[in-house]
């Protein structure tokens, strides 16, 4: 009876201990909640600066998620800030690329920019690969890869103590197949984190800049680019900022001209 009594106190122990861990970051979530619906209201009533400041509120709490930064980017697209709708349109496809709003909204306001730049072609295999790791969120391809491997470990379990000789064939291969969709999902996820860090972007907010052939004030300008303009990084160098075009265009601009996404 004392042994139980003495499990009882320790299970309540960790039950208290689980509960402080949890409950702040539960109710910080609920915060941040009702502070999106209170932007969304603001949003709907056509207070687009209120909300644009909510909004930011949730960002500056340490909190985002794509749709924060979706909804922030359309306040700031109906206050006719472009630059600042595309940055956080931006934002947004980074962490749910495949969201079809999102991508229709990033379309829509690149139709509004002065830059029209198309894009150089792309070697079919390299696109159909982008596209594939970019098809669902990295959050969303590691729940699925999680899911997959305890699946297989249950269909293991199951080959262990099993007694039927077809339950323990079935659930054999069945764990190979599932733990290796696991490992493959987890792969695809590394691949999309990879190739966002890799492909660091920006937003031009200043608008018109001369893009220089060095990074010098007193360098040749190469082409002129606008506001709104989304450009690829590919160096630094003392406030200065080499760029890449989608058409292969490369120059300079200062650091202060761009935001980075």
């Amino acid at each position: 009876m004392m042994l139980l009594k003495m499990k009882y106190n320790q299970f309540k122990i960790l039950l208290c201990f689980l509960a402080m861990l949890f409950l702040p970051t539960l109710c910080f979530a609920n915060d941040m909640q009702s502070v999106f619906q209170k932007g969304n209201g603001f949003y709907n009533k056509n207070h687009y600066k209120e909300a644009i400041a909510t909004y930011n509120q949730i960002i500056n709490a340490g909190y985002y998620s794509a749709p924060v930064y979706f909804n922030l980017g359309n306040a700031y697209y109906k206050d006719g800030d472009l630059p600042s709708a595309l940055l956080y349109y931006e934002k947004a496809h980074r962490l749910s690329p495949g969201d079809d709003d999102i991508n229709f909204n990033i379309r829509f306001a690149n139709a509004k920019t002065t830059d029209k730049i198309e894009e150089a072609p792309e070697f079919f295999l390299s696109k159909w690969w982008k596209g594939f790791i970019l098809a669902m969120s990295a959050d969303a391809l590691a729940i699925i890869a999680i899911m997959l491997v305890l699946l297989g470990s249950g269909a293991l379990i199951l080959y262990f103590f099993s007694t039927s000789f077809s339950i323990k064939k079935f659930s054999f291969f069945g764990s190979l197949v599932l733990f290796f969709l696991g490992i493959f999902g987890v792969f695809i996820v590394g691949s999309q984190v990879s190739y966002f860090d890799n492909n660091k972007q920006a937003i031009i907010f200043t608008s018109v800049v001369n893009v220089k052939g060095s990074p010098a004030e007193q360098a040749a300008t190469l082409f002129v680019l606008h506001d709104g303009t989304k450009i690829n990084i590919s160096d630094n160098s003392n406030g200065w900022l080499k760029i890449k075009l989608a058409n292969g265009n490369e120059g300079w601009l200062k650091l202060t001209d761009v935001k980075e996404i």
